[in-house]
């Protein structure tokens, strides 16, 4: 469809350029980064370099941009995208402004990033109008339901044209 097409390109534009970004300027992006990954790496078993973590997310961003916009794996590249995104929203923490203008800027990046992650939800769920797997598991187990009561039909039918035959043949 030519909608998707279009969109997907503009969908991973801003994850094109904020990853190229972050690669390029990572030691730009460590003041905002720093806290979220002081908190987050040691639990989550990361490297605490705040710098590596912001080129790795960018890396992610450029890979999962360039696969969306290219319409390869579009859904694992929409679900690897909204996984990046999560680190980018966290570092918008408009609550803790005290400047009205800072606080109304983090706002509107905190929402649209989150508008930005309802759109790659949509996208890592759209199946181009083909089954989604949900569907193709249950039309695949139904197959095999039917293909079994086949069988145990087929048998129990043998099994009853034998015992006939043989008693046929004792007589």
């Amino acid at each position: 469809m030519i909608v998707r097409r279009i969109a997907r390109p503009m969908l991973s534009s801003i994850f094109i350029f904020g990853g190229v970004n972050a690669l390029r300027y990572a030691a730009a992006h460590k003041p905002a980064a720093d806290p979220i990954t002081q908190k987050l790496a040691a639990p989550l078993g990361l490297p605490e370099d705040t710098e590596l973590l912001v080129r790795i997310n960018g890396a992610a961003m450029v890979g999962g941009g360039a696969l969306l916009a290219t319409g390869r794996f579009p859904r694992l590249a929409s679900t690897l995208l909204a996984a990046s995104l999560v680190p980018t929203t966290a570092t918008h923490q408009f609550w803790n402004e005290t400047d009205p203008e800072a606080k109304q800027n983090q706002q509107i990046q905190f929402f649209k990033n989150v508008s930005v992650f309802g759109g790659l939800l949509l996208a890592a769920v759209d199946t181009e109008g083909k089954p989604g797997l949900t569907y193709r598991a249950k039309l695949a187990g139904d197959s095999v339901s039917r293909s079994a009561s086949s069988v145990r039909r087929t048998a129990r039918r043998e099994a009853k044209l034998a015992a006939l035959q043989a008693k046929n043949a004792v007589h």
